[in-house]
């Protein structure tokens, strides 16, 4: 063998193990970038789904809260419509009063009672009460004052002397003042 053709094949199996080094080096380093990208992709795809998942949760719940207020809103409308309703019945609750006061005739006066307690049961069922408000302070959360009388001696002023029209009111709701005659 020629001793120079022995320092070629030396070299040559130099370069090659050189290749060999250097081959799994710059496979792990584009493995590496591959590495990094597919993470960087990964990561991105889950800050949107994280995105995603709180626009989701932000929406579900204004729709929640959009649902239970035009739910409360009907339920309100409802409610005052039923209110407005019943007060346009006072006027004919005041009317059989009347009529029941002028009354002579015993059987049309008996007659007028009957009609007028279910009047008053109707109200009762619907949760609303009579304003009585006789020898009390004048309140103008409840009533109305139409007229001033003098106050008698050893009267306070500012009492409740005599009821005109009666008031009704539902729970905290006044759905009619009281229109009173109060003392000065």
């Amino acid at each position: 063998m020629n001793p120079n053709h022995e320092g070629v094949i030396m070299e040559n199996e130099e370069l090659k193990q050189d290749e060999i080094v250097e081959e799994p080096a710059q496979k792990e380093e584009k493995t590496k970038k591959k590495g990094n990208k597919k993470q960087e992709e990964i990561e991105k795809a889950l800050a949107e789904a994280e995105e995603s998942k709180r626009k989701w949760y932000a929406v579900t719940a204004e729709y929640e809260n959009y649902r239970r207020r035009t739910q409360n809103q009907a339920a309100q409308r409802y409610q005052e419509g039923r209110n407005d309703v019943v007060a346009s019945l006072f006027p004919i609750g005041d009317n059989l009063e009347r009529a029941l006061n002028a009354c002579a005739d015993e059987n049309t006066k008996q007659g007028l009672d009957m009609i007028l307690k279910s009047f008053k049961k109707v109200l009762e069922g619907e949760g609303v009460e009579e304003i009585d408000p006789i020898n009390q302070p004048f309140n103008a959360d409840i009533m109305e004052a139409i007229m001033a009388m003098p106050a008698a001696d050893g009267e306070e002023s500012g009492i409740v002397k005599q009821v005109y029209v009666k008031g009704y009111k539902k729970g905290d709701k006044v759905l009619r003042y009281a229109q009173v005659i109060v003392t000065q």
